[in-house]
């Protein structure tokens, strides 16, 4: 499910805990309710929409192979409010990506089970 509203979007960007796996940053913050997710690539790195758009899309992809054990969480109550962001100004390939989404998410998974 898509993070949307700018309250919560602002909530968690602000509130949130940081988590920073390069190229790839997250802003998570625990929420009630599902699990909520939101991918942005920032036009001041990325001139043209195209590649906005692809790293957009590499980024959701990488997201739906790994989120399994974020799922899991989900599923014991424990929802997650959840903003990804691409900081490099070069294009990554997909292998780059996903390996850095893997890695974020395992941070997230650690962090969480951490202060249960």
């Amino acid at each position: 499910m898509r993070l949307c509203g700018d309250r919560r979007i602002r909530a968690t960007q602000s509130q949130g805990k940081r988590y920073v796996v390069w190229p790839l940053r997250a802003h998570v913050l625990p929420s009630e309710g599902c699990m909520q997710i939101m991918v942005w690539a920032p036009k001041s790195l990325h001139k043209h929409a195209v590649d906005r758009n692809r790293l957009r899309r590499l980024m959701r992809e990488a997201y739906r192979l790994n989120c399994e054990p974020l799922r899991q969480l989900e599923a014991e109550g424990q929802a997650l409010h959840i903003a990804v962001y691409n900081m490099d100004k070069e294009l990554p390939d997909f292998q780059k990506i996903n390996h850095a989404m893997c890695k974020l998410i395992t941070k997230i998974l650690n962090d969480q089970m951490a202060n249960k």
